[in-house]
């Protein structure tokens, strides 16, 4: 019989278990504590939004094995915590997440919530474009947050779509995201945005095996984007101008392959952008810039195309 414990005791039990069974944390949380933490209060039923402080309040049995259950299951499957609990959150926001999708994560959350100042005035922007939407949380929090544009969310995984559409309709914004299926802009036709956001895969092909258990659990069509991770971002950038709109903006994330992708492109001016709460490899275009930069970015892709 599992006795009854406080919060804060199950929260050190469970954070000393993840500490011992060597789990990896980066879908949500960055530590033992915090994704001990996340874990007991969803099995609580408890508030996930940083107001619960009532650590001494006791828990039941039932709940203890409750607690006890998703805790072994994160052990022994190693499968990000999110995926156990079927939610993750966002930009402030909750959003339904699966396997199909990646967990959110982004640090585009900080450049949402401020509305994209100051690199982009909010005031002017009408039509958004979320490029590789998966579970829709960009497009999502774009929409909660910035009440005046619409977003067109598309992503080439007809499964993702289904899971950004639980997601438009449990925030109430389908009269202002619209899901597209489009493999990059193949499925756009001529649309124009006043900005684009895009989180591709940009992880190279056979880094993948080398990543910890947790990200191997993500769909691999989400990671994965060639022999050195920018096939993907390369096609944005070279087709991008063409779905801007005179004064456009690209922003796009690209994590780890950041130097990778400026040493491919060092003509091109991208800026790259610094965040409060950590995050880096994301990078902002104008529409002028991409025009410029396109015979650069042209030749890179023919280049690819003769390497074996």
């Amino acid at each position: 019989m599992i006795p009854e414990r406080t919060v804060s005791d199950w929260i050190e039990r469970i954070s000393e278990r993840f500490a011992r069974a060597g789990l990896h944390f980066g879908h949500g949380t960055d530590n033992a504590d915090d994704e001990a933490a996340w874990l007991v209060l969803h099995a609580a039923g408890l508030p996930l939004d940083g107001s619960f402080d009532d650590g001494a309040r006791m828990l039941s049995a039932k709940t203890g094995e409750r607690i006890e259950a998703l805790a072994r299951r994160r052990c022994e499957t190693r499968k990000p915590l999110a995926y156990l609990t079927g939610s993750a959150y966002f930009a402030g926001l909750e959003f339904d997440v699966d396997a199909h999708v990646l967990v959110p994560r982004s640090p585009i959350a900080e450049l949402i919530e401020d509305g994209f100042r100051p690199w982009v005035d909010p005031d002017r922007v009408r039509e958004v474009l979320d490029l590789c939407t998966g579970s829709g949380c960009i497009a999502v929090a774009m929409a909660v947050h910035l009440p005046a544009v619409r977003v067109t969310a598309s992503d080439i995984s007809a499964q993702a779509l289904a899971v950004a559409a639980r997601n438009v309709s449990r925030h109430a914004v389908g009269d202002r995201v619209e899901l597209v299926r489009s493999d990059l802009f193949d499925g756009l036709g001529g649309r124009r945005f006043d900005l684009i956001v895009a989180n591709p895969p940009y992880v190279p092909d056979a880094g993948v095996a080398d990543l910890p258990a947790e990200y191997r659990a993500e769909p691999g069509l989400g990671l994965a984007s060639g022999a050195d991770g920018l096939d993907a971002v390369l096609q944005i950038l070279l087709d991008a101008p063409r779905h801007l709109g005179e004064d456009g903006v690209l922003i796009c994330e690209v994590g780890e392959s950041e130097q990778r992708l400026a040493e491919r492109l060092p003509g091109v001016p991208f800026l790259w952008l610094d965040f409060e709460r950590g995050g880096t490899g994301v990078f902002l275009l104008t529409r002028a810039e991409l025009e410029a930069a396109a015979p650069l970015i042209a030749a890179e892709l023919e280049k690819r195309k003769h390497v074996a």
